[in-house]
């Protein structure tokens, strides 16, 4: 019996509801691999803020570092600047645990209509690899006559060699290790970004000679985006800086069908620290607390978390769950056209996986 201790930041929105949905199915694959799970729920978030000032404890990531992985929920709230969100949880957290692998897949699932026409299931099935803790979203800048009629910001972007060769590398292994379409893709804004971008361009260009036998594709992010749409399922992995990878992980949830699909992991591929596992539709304030919430990003994103632990035969186990309910199409959410609850559809899956 192999014990996997999980750190629960249920957070804000519907992120209660899906990871509700999400540990039925975890313990019910737990029973049948011999998994037993310690979950230990963090209340931090929104409510936290309203009442302590801030999005979690100065200590948090000190509480967090003994912890297997981290299976988060949601984080934002109509009544708290989206930056103040983000900046007092979700970013700290990818940086404080050096989580510098951002996993984004997107599948076509049987089952599912995409918004695109004449794609069938499995037309689609890329990931994005996003860079986590540097590029656009480094937290490096400020106001100058801050509040004052001649205010000034200055958002400064930030890449390092070695930010953007780890991953980079991280890629390229992804490809190998995926063993279908074997292409990488670098996505950059080199033509008018001609410092950071230009040595991103460099760096994919030296890694990828290490890996002859992956083709290889540079894209400028707005081409990107225009043959995410037109052309799918040409891409495999598709590797990017922080707000590109951000920006175009979206685009492809929606290109199969619901962000409600979508799941992601924030990874420390050496594990010193633990990783943590996300859906990518966030807090959804205007359907939280209706039960109507897709819950199969948090699944998927627990299948996500089972893998980089180890246990592929148990996250493999949830994945073919998640892919029968949809193929039945019958217990689905609202996003893909159903009118099952949250409940109902992570009952449909833990019952599959029994």
């Amino acid at each position: 019996m192999q014990k996997l201790s999980i750190a629960v930041i249920a957070g804000d929105g519907v992120g209660p509801e899906v990871i509700s949905g999400a540990r039925t199915v975890l313990e019910r694959v737990g029973e049948r691999y011999e998994i037993v799970f310690a979950f230990q729920e963090f209340d931090w978030g929104a409510e936290y803020y309203f009442q302590h000032g801030r999005m979690m404890p100065p200590s948090a990531t000190e509480a967090l570092q003994s912890f297997d992985a981290i299976l988060l929920g949601a984080v934002g709230h109509p009544d708290i600047p989206d930056h103040v969100t983000l900046n007092g949880l979700l970013l700290p957290i990818r940086r404080g645990f050096d989580l510098y692998a951002n996993v984004r897949p997107a599948v076509l699932y049987e089952g599912v209509q995409s918004p695109l026409a004449g794609r069938q299931a499995g037309d689609v099935d890329l990931v994005v690899v996003r860079e986590n803790t540097e590029g656009e979203y480094a937290p490096v800048g400020g106001f100058l006559y801050h509040q004052q009629p001649e205010e000034v910001a200055i958002q400064t972007a930030v890449f390092t060699r070695r930010g953007i060769e780890r991953v980079v590398r991280f890629a390229f292994d992804l490809a190998v290790k995926r063993n279908k379409k074997g292409r990488v893709a670098s996505i950059t804004k080199s033509n008018a970004q001609a410092f950071g971008m230009v040595l991103w361009d460099r760096v994919f260009q030296q890694v990828a000679q290490e890996f002859p036998q992956i083709e290889t594709e540079s894209l400028l992010v707005d081409a990107a985006a225009m043959n995410f749409v037109r052309r799918p399922q040409s891409f495999d992995v598709v590797v990017a800086s922080n707000l590109f990878g951000d920006i175009l992980s979206d685009l492809s949830a929606i290109v199969t069908g619901s962000i409600g699909l979508a799941p992601s992991a924030n990874l420390d591929p050496a594990r010193r620290f633990p990783s943590m596992f996300e859906p990518v539709h966030g807090s959804a304030p205007d359907i939280a607390s209706r039960g109507i919430a897709n819950p199969l990003a948090a699944i998927l994103s627990s299948a996500m978390m089972l893998d980089h632990l180890g246990r592929a035969d148990a996250a493999g186990a949830i994945e073919s769950a998640v892919r029968e309910v949809l193929a039945e199409r019958r217990v689905r959410t609202p996003d893909l056209g159903g009118d099952s609850s949250t409940r109902e559809v992570a009952a449909a899956v833990a019952a599959r996986v029994g």
